[in-house]
């Protein structure tokens, strides 16, 4: 007896589910008895979880979760049906993915950034802009809702997620920038450093991105590789590659855990990895076996 086309019919007539749906539960627990050494009638919790880690490699984490939905409910059919005395899926964990690193620009490719904010429109605001994204690496949310209260000479005073405050530095570059775009500024009643036209009284994120975008195309960079986010990821990977203290990047980066910061010690050439490993206090630490 087929019984995936028992649990089909099943689905089908007591739970009303669409032709859609029964067709993804069909294509998908097909290709489980295909690739399970014993088919699914006689997988074990070994089985199973292997099958799914070995998705791994060509799926998505949504398609692997929709999968493994997919066998969940249907043994829990066989089992309410008393076809198989054990549930392989009661245990069940999805396997964790890789966590992708980000997408980096080389210094020279935010020079060339910041050279092209001057051949478009409002390009003394978007130079500024760009220069205090990658000066100090600051959110998308945090710059463009950052108020004129925020700027103490060559620091930054950002309220960032949780209404926690930090203090960011800004090199001459982006003070200079920031300081002519402040000189240009008409917005003497606006409480925000970048004002806005529309109901929030800032650029929003959407305008700043799409400027961002031809910004881009006009340096000769791919745009589906610029981003505000990039900008931040590169600030704290070109400050790590040049000897900047993890902990000083975490607290700029306004991370609460260090784990977070500490991904981009992976995007560093293999030498660089190797000083922060070797000489970071951190890494020494979590590889003394007495601590």
């Amino acid at each position: 007896m087929n019984y995936i086309d028992v649990f089909l019919e099943a689905l089908s007539a007591e739970k009303g589910r669409s032709e859609k749906t029964i067709a993804s539960y069909e294509s998908d627990l097909n290709l489980a008895d295909s690739a399970l050494p014993n088919g699914l009638l006689n997988a074990t919790d070994n089985d199973i979880q292997n099958y799914l880690s070995s998705l791994t490699k060509t799926e998505r984490a949504s398609s692997i979760a929709r999968k493994a939905s997919a066998l969940r409910t249907f043994y829990k059919f066989l089992m309410l049906e008393k076809i198989i005395q054990t549930n392989p899926t009661k245990n069940l964990e999805l396997p964790k993915r890789a966590r992708p690193l980000p997408k980096l620009l080389s210094t020279d490719e935010i020079d060339l950034l910041i050279s092209s904010a001057g051949d478009i429109k409002t390009s003394v605001r978007l130079r500024a802009m760009i220069e205090l994204l990658y000066a100090s690496g600051l959110r998308v949310s945090e710059l463009c809702e950052l108020p004129m209260t925020a700027i103490l000479g060559d620091h930054l005073l950002i309220h960032g997620k949780g209404a926690k405050e930090r203090m960011v530095p800004m090199h001459a570059g982006a003070i200079s920038a920031l300081q002519k775009w402040l000189d240009l500024r008409d917005a003497p009643d606006s409480k925000y450093v970048f004002p806005g036209t529309g109901k929030t009284g800032h650029i929003t994120r959407d305008g700043f991105f799409k400027i961002l975008k031809k910004c881009a195309v006009l340096a000769g960079l791919d745009p589906t590789h610029v981003s505000p986010h990039v900008l931040r990821h590169s600030f704290a990977s070109h400050l790590l590659a040049h000897g900047a203290n993890l902990r000083a990047i975490q607290t700029m980066l306004g991370h609460e855990d260090i784990s977070t910061t500490q991904i981009y010690t992976h995007v560093l050439p293999e030498q660089l990895r190797e000083t922060v490993e070797n000489y970071h206090p951190l890494s020494k630490k979590s590889k003394d076996p007495e601590q």
